[in-house]
C-alpha cells in the first residue's frame, strides 16, 4: 500500500507567486534606471550573437530536423537561419542555439544563465506579434528579474542536489516576459507563473551533451506557452511557487523567501549579469585567464612539465573532466580550458572545435595539468604554476577572471565577441547593422526590424 510520507515545509511563507505577478504586471515601463536599461541591451545583444554563432551547430539541425516532423506553421525566425518556424519552436530552438557554445550570459551569484530561456521566448512571441522594442526590453528586465530572484532564494541547495538551475528557474523568467508582453493581469500574470512551476526543466548529469543547451531551450518554450495557456484562461494554483508542496519547498531544502521581496522594483538583478569571453563553463574562467597571462609573460607549451593548478571544490565536480572527447564535453574540462589559454591566449569557440580538442600537442599539454581542490580558494578564483623544463616556477593567481562583475567586459569588448560569433554566419555588414539594432531596440516600433536582419 502507498504511503504519504510527510516532510517538514514551511506553511507561512509569504504569497510569493503573487508578490511576483503584480511586479510583473505593474512595474512601469523603464521604471528603472538608465545603467539598468543599458545592462538590458547589453544583455540582449549578448545572447543574440550567442544564439546566431551557433545557428549551424549540429544540435541545432537535429532539433530543427525533429520540429519541422511537426509541420509548424511560420511564425517567428530561428536567428541565424532562413528558416520560420511556430513560436514554440522558435523559443525552444533560439534557447539551444545561444547555450549551444556555453558562451552566454551568467548571473554569478546563481550561475544562472537568465537570457537563454527569457530572451528566447519574448522575441519569438515579439515578433510574431509585432511588439516595440520598449517592450521587448520591458520583458527582458522584468523576466531575468522573476528568474534570477527565485534562484536566490533556492540556491545553492537546489543546484547541490543535481538540478541545472538556468532551465529550473528559467521557465519562470520566460512565463512573467511573456506575460507582460500579452499584457496580462496580475491574476492571470500568477496564472502563467503557477503553469510554469509544474515544469521545471534541467539536470547537471546533462551537462556536456546536447542536453544541456536544451534546458534553456525547453525553459522559454514552456514558459511560453504558460503565458499563453493563462491568457486564455488555464489555471494553475495561486501557490504554485511557495506552498509547501509548491515549487520551491520542492526542489530544495533552502527557501529565502527575502530573496524575493528584498528591494523588489528597486533592484533589478540583470545589474549583476556578466558576459563570458571564454566559451565553456564560467568555473573554467580563472584557470584560463591565469594560463592566458602566463602565456603573455613568455611561457611556451614546449617548455612546460607540469601546469600545478588549485581550484575550489566545486571546480572540479563541474569540469573535472580529464579526457574530453568532443567539443561539448571539452566545456566542461578545465584541464582543456587550461591548455587552450596557454597554447592560443584564447578559448573561444574555435578553441572548443573537436578537431582542435583531439589534436596532439593539445592533448598533451591538457595531460601535464595537475588539478588539486583547495577550499580556501574561492570558485570563482585560481592558482596557477608552470612548472617549466629549466626548473623555473611561473606562478599567476587570478582572485576575479576577465568577463566578472570586477573585471567587466566593456561595450567594444562585447561588439568584438559578437562579430567573432555572427561573421561567419550574416557577415560582416549584415552584423554591423545587426550590432547598430541592438544598441538601438528602445527606439524600434517593431521588434521585427532586428529579426529580419539576424536571418543570412
Amino acid at each position: 500500500m502507498a504511503r504519504n510520507t510527510q516532510v517538514p515545509a514551511d506553511h507561512n511563507a509569504p504569497p510569493i507567486t503573487r508578490i511576483l505577478a503584480d511586479h510583473v504586471a505593474g512595474h512601469a515601463s523603464r521604471g528603472w534606471s538608465d545603467e539598468v536599461d543599458h545592462e538590458a541591451h547589453r544583455t540582449l545583444l549578448n545572447w543574440l550573437g550567442c544564439a546566431v554563432g551557433a545557428a549551424r551547430h549540429e544540435a541545432v539541425e537535429a532539433a530543427l530536423a525533429a520540429v519541422q516532423v511537426l509541420q509548424p506553421a511560420p511564425q517567428a525566425t530561428i536567428l541565424g537561419r532562413a528558416e520560420k518556424v511556430d513560436i514554440a519552436s522558435a523559443a525552444m530552438l533560439n534557447g539551444i542555439s545561444s547555450h549551444t557554445f556555453d558562451f552566454d550570459d551568467t548571473h554569478l551569484k546563481t550561475i544562472i544563465h537568465p537570457a537563454g530561456p527569457v530572451a528566447s521566448a519574448i522575441l519569438a512571441l515579439a515578433e510574431h506579434t509585432g511588439a516595440s522594442g520598449r517592450a521587448l526590453l520591458d520583458a527582458l528586465v522584468l523576466g531575468i528579474d522573476v528568474a534570477c530572484r527565485l534562484g536566490n532564494t533556492v540556491y545553492p541547495e537546489h543546484y547541490d542536489r543535481g538540478w541545472h538551475i538556468t532551465g529550473t528557474t528559467g521557465m519562470f523568467g520566460a512565463a512573467a516576459g511573456c506575460a507582460r508582453l500579452l499584457g496580462l493581469d496580475a491574476g492571470r500574470t500568477a496564472m502563467a507563473l503557477g503553469i510554469a512551476a509544474s515544469q521545471p526543466v534541467g539536470l547537471r548529469e546533462q551537462f556536456g551533451t546536447m542536453t544541456k543547451p536544451f534546458h534553456p531551450g525547453g525553459a522559454a518554450r514552456a514558459g511560453l506557452m504558460a503565458a499563453l495557456m493563462a491568457k486564455h484562461g488555464f489555471t494553475a494554483s495561486p501557490k504554485a511557487i511557495e506552498a509547501p508542496r509548491g515549487w520551491a519547498q520542492v526542489v530544495s531544502t533552502k527557501h529565502a523567501w527575502n530573496e524575493v521581496t528584498d528591494q523588489l522594483g528597486e533592484r533589478f538583478e540583470i545589474s549583476f549579469n556578466s558576459y563570458k569571453p571564454f566559451a565553456c563553463g564560467i568555473v573554467i574562467h580563472p584557470s584560463i585567464d591565469a594560463c592566458v597571462q602566463l602565456r603573455e609573460r613568455g611561457v611556451h607549451a614546449d617548455q612546460v612539465e607540469r601546469i600545478e593548478l588549485k581550484v575550489h571544490s566545486l571546480v572540479l565536480e563541474l569540469t573535472g573532466k580529464k579526457e574530453p572527447a568532443d567539443g561539448l564535453s571539452a566545456k566542461f574540462s578545465v584541464y582543456h580550458g587550461c591548455a587552450a589559454g596557454l597554447l592560443f591566449g584564447r578559448a573561444a569557440e574555435e578553441e572548443f572545435d573537436d578537431a582542435i580538442v583531439n589534436r596532439p600537442d593539445v592533448v598533451a599539454l591538457r595531460r601535464k595539468v595537475v588539478a588539486t581542490v583547495d577550499d580556501r580558494i574561492d570558485e570563482a578564483s585560481a592558482d596557477v604554476i608552470a612548472v617549466l623544463a629549466d626548473g623555473r616556477r611561473e606562478h599567476v593567481f587570478v582572485e576575479h577572471a576577465i568577463g566578472s562583475l570586477q573585471r567587466p567586459m566593456s561595450d567594444t569588448d562585447l561588439e568584438r565577441k559578437f562579430h567573432g560569433l555572427s561573421d561567419g554566419i550574416l557577415g560582416m555588414s549584415k552584423t554591423d547593422a545587426l550590432l547598430e539594432a541592438c544598441w538601438d531596440l528602445g527606439k524600434a516600433a517593431d521588434v521585427r526590424a532586428l529579426t529580419g536582419l539576424a536571418r543570412p
